[in-house]
């Protein structure tokens, strides 16, 4: 039996606003001085955020969560059970609860089915595990108390930042408690085996489950692709494939707007989701489980040793830290926003600490990608700028006011 472990990866990030200096003014000479609060009403786009949230929930998630639950619903109390895992980010639960309250509901509503995994991931899906290991823990307990108040529920599974990993990663993971983390099935760390087995850590702490990026993106990416071969991807020819894996577990793992936002609805998305488990549970050889089941039920077969200067992640083909960390631009407005940790802590203000870690968010250095090719489109396709130079030359001019704010407030000389 191959267990089929399928997992969404939930975010919208906080876009930031090109009129930020028009609001800044508009406050200032209402209020005269401002605080963190005013700050990031000034900075984010609130408006272009509500609407991709209000577009994305009627498209995606209220539709693709309807579907899976009435999947699950369908096949629960059968010996094998439809069942599925969700990471949500914490800024992606902060904007459904401010402008989508029916998505929370409906997330919660597959909660209580006990069918369903909840992941831990960094509360602002940020790279904190590159600032410092405590800013990396300080996120994911953040996240923890979310999900906790939101379902009930404490994740015992962690997923970094886009599956960033690395034996330091592991060995904070495992600190903390978690038992199974993830990342990408990419070949470099694998060095020949087959990403459908579970895996351990190098020192064996924390168990690790690896994306089979073939499968998953052949939804992700390829399933309304007209030039794909296979098109069309139908249910039953992609449960016919994960009933040929040769392993233990079989991992996939996808982007949740792939349904019905970046494929839309009219592609026949939604209805594939719906209907390919009743399809995959036709095979006697698969079964449906979440990935903290799926760990512990089979032992690991290896061991992965991935040291820092091979940090792998789940982002483009490079599969490695370049989406965020590869051009000037990049290393510039990372290295920038790196350097104030220790002053917002020393500040201790949790405004400023917030409105710190909001400038951390993973997708402000994935818009100034410069990549050419497929890859750079991917990226130009989910950036809100014109051109990877207009999304650093925002990023540069409000984290250089939000500096120049910070000291003053630390005052520090």
């Amino acid at each position: 039996m191959v267990d089929v472990v399928l997992f969404f990866e939930v975010h919208q990030p906080y876009r930031l606003n090109r009129r930020w200096r028009d609001v800044l003014r508009r406050l200032e000479a209402d209020k005269g001085s401002l605080n963190p609060q005013d700050l990031e009403k000034a900075y984010f786009d609130h408006g272009l955020n509500k609407i991709v949230m209000d577009r994305v929930a009627s498209r995606c998630y209220l539709q693709a969560n309807k579907a899976i639950l009435d999947a699950i619903k369908e096949h629960a109390g059968r010996e094998r059970e439809f069942k599925v895992a969700y990471s949500l980010s914490g800024v992606f639960i902060e904007q459904a609860e401010k402008y989508a309250p029916k998505v929370v509901e409906s997330f919660r509503s597959l909660a209580e089915t006990g069918l369903v995994e909840f992941v831990e991931q960094t509360y602002f899906h940020s790279l904190a595990s590159l600032v410092s290991d405590e800013e990396f823990k300080e996120q994911l307990r953040l996240h923890s108390r979310k999900v906790r108040d939101l379902f009930g529920v404490s994740p015992v599974s962690a997923e970094n930042t886009e599956f960033i990993y690395n034996n330091r990663v592991a060995k904070i993971l495992a600190e903390i408690g978690y038992r199974v983390t993830f990342t990408e099935g990419a070949e470099k760390i694998l060095a020949g085996r087959s990403p459908n087995y579970v895996y351990s850590s190098v020192d064996g702490d924390i168990r690790v489950l690896l994306r089979n990026y073939r499968l998953s993106d052949d939804i992700g990416f390829r399933y309304a692709a007209r030039w794909w071969e296979e098109y069309p991807l139908t249910p039953d020819k992609y449960a016919a494939w994960l009933s040929k894996v040769e392993g233990d577990v079989v991992f996939l793992a996808i982007d949740y707007e792939t349904f019905g936002e970046h494929f839309p609805p009219e592609t026949g998305i939604i209805e594939f989701l719906r209907k390919m488990p009743e399809e995959v549970l036709k095979w006697e050889n698969l079964a449906f489980e979440t990935p903290l089941a799926a760990a512990e039920k089979h032992e690991p077969i290896d061991s992965l040793d991935v040291p820092e200067y091979a940090t792998v992640s789940w982002a483009d083909l490079e599969r490695d830290l370049t989406a965020w960390l590869m051009n000037e631009m990049q290393f510039r407005s990372f290295s920038h926003v790196r350097r104030l940790e220790k002053v917002v802590r020393e500040l201790g203000d949790p405004g400023w600490i917030r409105l710190w870690r909001l400038l951390l968010i993973s997708d402000h250095f994935y818009y100034m990608s410069t990549k050419g090719s497929g890859t750079g489109d991917v990226h130009s396709y989910f950036s809100p700028y014109g051109t990877a130079l207009e999304a650093y030359t925002l990023y540069m001019s409000i984290l250089n006011d939000f500096e120049t704010r910070l000291i003053r407030a630390a005052g520090v000389s």
